[in-house]
C-alpha cells in the first residue's frame, strides 16, 4: 500500500526542466553573467599574457603570468575557456547557470589532478601549488555563481525555480488568485 502511494505521487510529479524554468530577463540572469564574464576576462588575461612571453607549448620552465606559472598549452587552454565564459556570459540564463557550475566541477577536479601530478614528468601544463590554489578558488567561485538562485532549501516563492519543482502550489496560487476575482 505504501508503495503504491509513493507510486502514485511519483506520477503526479512534474519532470523538472530547468532549460525553460528560467525567464530571460530574471535578475538572477545578470548573476549569472556577471560570474561568467568576470571570470572569462581573468582567463583570457592570462592567456594573452602568457603567450606574449613566447613560451614552449609544453615547456615546465618557471615562466609565470599574473603570479600563476604558465605554459603555452596552458595559456591557449585558458583563452579556450575564457572565450567560453564569454559565450556563457553573452548567451545567459540557464546556459551561463549550467556552464558556471559545470566549470566550477571541471576546476576543481583539475586542482586536484594537477595536485596529485606537482613535482612529476606528467606536469604538462606546469602547474605549481599557486595554480593548484587558483584552480580551485576559480572552481569554488564558478560553482557558487552558477549554483546562485538555483540551488537552495529556501529559495522564495517567486523563483522560478521553486516555481518548477513544486507546480502544485504554483498552481494553487493561481486558482487562488482566480477565485478573488
Amino acid at each position: 500500500m505504501a508503495s503504491h502511494m509513493a507510486h502514485a505521487h511519483r506520477e503526479t510529479r512534474r519532470q523538472i526542466m530547468f532549460d525553460e524554468a528560467l525567464p530571460v530577463d530574471h535578475r538572477l540572469n545578470q548573476v549569472y553573467r556577471v560570474g561568467a564574464g568576470l571570470m572569462g576576462l581573468f582567463l583570457l588575461a592570462f592567456g594573452i599574457l602568457g603567450l606574449t612571453d613566447n613560451i614552449g607549448f609544453f615547456d615546465t620552465g618557471g615562466n609565470t603570468a599574473v603570479g600563476l606559472n604558465t605554459n603555452g598549452a596552458l595559456s591557449v587552454l585558458s583563452i579556450c575557456v575564457g572565450l567560453l565564459l564569454f559565450v556563457g556570459m553573452v548567451v545567459g540564463g540557464n546556459f551561463a547557470s549550467t556552464l558556471n557550475m559545470v566549470l566550477g566541477v571541471l576546476f576543481i577536479l583539475n586542482g586536484f589532478l594537477f595536485l596529485a601530478l606537482l613535482d612529476t614528468d606528467s606536469n604538462f601544463l606546469a602547474f605549481r601549488i599557486q595554480n593548484v590554489l587558483f584552480s580551485f578558488v576559480v572552481g569554488i567561485v564558478l560553482m557558487a555563481f552558477g549554483m546562485y538562485g538555483r540551488v537552495s532549501t529556501n529559495l522564495p516563492h517567486d523563483n522560478p525555480y521553486w516555481r518548477a519543482r513544486h507546480p502544485e502550489a504554483e498552481q494553487r496560487a493561481l486558482t487562488a488568485g482566480d477565485q478573488v476575482r
